[in-house]
């Protein structure tokens, strides 16, 4: 298979918005911890401590989103050098590793959702037993 400059740029729109995506689950994880943190200082809940448990394996599960998808944009540019210089192999080589990275990001983005939902769960159960 013969790759040309513009395959790899396939991937920037991509990689953009999934980039955006992943920094605003961040932040708003950043907030809600700031939040709990404020909680916390006020009322010392139990439920609380395993909210911030939570939200610890969360950020860093979205801190791993982040370097995979860096990590992909960072090889498609190398890549499109490599195009641009003439060296298929490598290029071939740097592109097939760019997609295993956004894989990799991707399914770490679905781990990181499997704990949000089971976050929210807490929050309902803790819900329902105060009703």
């Amino acid at each position: 298979m013969e790759i040309n400059i513009q395959t790899p740029a396939l991937l920037f729109p991509a990689i953009s918005l999934l980039m955006l995506a992943y920094t605003n689950k961040f932040l708003a994880i950043a907030n809600l911890i700031r939040k709990l943190y404020s909680d916390y200082e006020k009322n010392q809940h139990i439920s609380l401590i395993a909210q911030i448990s939570n939200l610890r394996r969360r950020l860093m599960l979205i801190r791993w989103m982040q370097v995979g998808g860096v990590a992909s944009i960072l090889c498609c540019v190398v890549t499109m050098f490599l195009i641009y210089e003439g060296f298929q192999m490598w290029a071939k080589i740097l592109f097939a590793l760019s997609l295993l990275l956004m894989i990799a990001s991707l399914v770490v983005s679905l781990v990181e959702l499997f704990l949000s939902a089971g976050a929210l769960r807490l929050l309902l159960r803790d819900l329902e037993e105060k009703m």
